[in-house]
């Protein structure tokens, strides 16, 4: 079992237990080195290398094997699964996977920063109708 620190849409419990097929515990967590950009034209956003970036984000504890099967489906050839070293609000540091965009795909990422207050507002509805694959998951 592995930790997943997610930063998007996954932050939503119910949209994660949706994806995952489960519930899960889970703690906020901060991925240093990298930012999270809007997908053009899309709700979710990537997160990319920068070094100056700092990424706020959820992260999931002890992810059963059946439902990493299913974020790596949902996540699709887009995105890559990579060991990130979260950091605690304590301090403390944990490792976790995290799903980074490919670079064949960066070209598609806008240059802001990605707005959770925003989707939960202003895409998460849209978003959810819209998405059709949790069936096959």
């Amino acid at each position: 079992m592995e930790n997943l620190f997610a930063y998007g849409t996954l932050m939503c419990e119910d949209i994660m237990a949706e994806v995952s097929g489960c519930r899960l515990s889970h703690m906020p967590g901060t991925l240093s080195g990298y930012s999270r950009r809007p997908v053009r034209k899309e709700h979710y956003p990537a997160i990319v290398k920068e070094d100056k970036g700092r990424v706020r984000g959820v992260i999931y504890q002890n992810v059963p094997e059946s439902a990493w099967d299913r974020l790596d489906r949902f996540e699709g050839e887009m995105y890559a699964r990579r060991r990130v070293q979260m950091e605690l609000t304590d301090g403390a540091t944990l490792q976790a996977e995290a799903y980074v965009i490919q670079p064949a795909y960066a070209h598609l990422l806008e240059a802001c920063e990605w707005n959770f207050d925003d989707f939960l507002r202003n895409g998460k509805a849209r978003f959810m109708k819209n998405y059709k694959g949790y069936a096959s998951l």
